[in-house]
């Protein structure tokens, strides 16, 4: 009998060392970076860590959901850059000879935050939501529609110009501190109040709940009296509302936007959702996991700068660490049925 106990632990050591091979060895890499440049784990650097991780991780809690309930949206990258451009538009100051609307006071720039929000969520959160839901459409067929769609607005709302001028007050908010504590970017206040949201979301509400039971089995969850059709478009404009968020913080970031910001980002959050535990096929996924899987990601790029890795390489490098990650999700899959 303690035998048999044995071998089920040594089991377990095992699978896990297995199933969480990128993170372990993303954070062994990163021991030997900051052994070799000890600026590797200076202030400058974690905070500059936080601040690229805070956007991404909002992009990925948006879309976090979505996979959760075996769907997908591959419009994300494209959302947050239209989202980033709306908000700039708003927030450009009068004497910019380039503004958008030349007449136009800059708003508010939280005002713009949420009605951008807003706006996203009953627009294409909703659209999306019905395209999978009602119409049928495969997610990753109607996300990628509507990621040229979106992408197509952005050109003609933007002219295919960037979007510069933005009042200080947008873009140093974004350069600040939380309570002028150096270590903690403002960015990554709104990413923490973001996760406890999404947490409480997903563990202590009916939504969280039906999320995972469509996820599981979603034939057994209709059955049992779940709307999924419902949370579907509930999911998608959740994940909408949160890609304009990131695109309003974004644009602050960079201080300036275009029609091609973002892109590209959806892949990078879906490939931190799967190596933080959140599987493609459904039913599994924590905000905690998700935060990690973003962190070693964000680590990585990173490290590979630190290392004077070519940014061609860099790319190649991110490629084959997606393939992997999506490769051990289904490992981990096929290992359950």
């Amino acid at each position: 009998m303690s035998e048999k106990v044995n071998k089920e632990k040594k089991f377990d050591v095992v699978q896990f060392l297995v199933n969480n091979a990128l993170i372990i060895l993303i954070i062994a890499s990163a021991v030997f970076v900051g052994i070799q440049n000890p600026r590797f784990f200076s202030m400058a650097n974690i905070k500059n860590l936080l601040a690229n991780t805070s956007v991404r991780m909002v992009i990925a809690l948006g879309i976090s959901g979505v996979l959760i309930m075996r769907n997908n949206d591959l419009s994300a990258g494209r959302q947050v850059g239209l989202a980033g451009c709306i908000c700039a538009t708003l927030l450009q100051r009068m004497d910019y000879s380039g503004k958008v609307y030349p007449n136009m006071e800059p708003m508010n720039m939280w005002v713009v935050c949420i009605l951008v929000m807003i706006g996203f969520a009953l627009t294409i959160g909703l659209i999306n939501g019905l395209v999978v839901s009602k119409l049928h459409v495969p997610a990753f067929i109607g996300s990628y529609g509507m990621q040229t769609i979106v992408y197509g607005i952005a050109l003609i709302y933007t002219g295919a110009q960037p979007i510069g001028g933005l009042i200080p007050e947008y873009t140093n908010w974004a350069a600040g501190s939380f309570l002028n504590i150096q270590l903690i970017p403002n960015l990554a206040v709104v990413t923490a109040i973001v996760m406890l949201v999404m947490w409480f979301l997903y563990n202590h509400t009916p939504y969280g709940k039906k999320m995972y039971a469509i996820g599981g089995n979603p034939d057994a969850a209709e059955v049992s009296g779940i709307n999924t059709t419902r949370m579907t478009i509930i999911s998608y404009m959740i994940a909408a509302s949160l890609f304009a968020l990131a695109g309003f913080m974004l644009g602050a970031k960079a201080g300036g936007t275009s029609s091609n910001l973002a892109n590209g980002y959806e892949l990078f959050a879906i490939a931190g959702c799967t190596i933080g535990g959140v599987s493609v096929n459904g039913g599994t996924g924590k905000v905690s996991g998700i935060l990690m899987g973003v962190l070693v990601f964000e680590i990585l790029k990173i490290e590979m700068t630190f290392l004077g890795i070519d940014t061609a390489w860099t790319y190649i490098v991110q490629g084959i660490v997606i393939v992997v990650a999506i490769a051990l999700d289904i490992r981990k899959y096929i290992a359950k049925k």
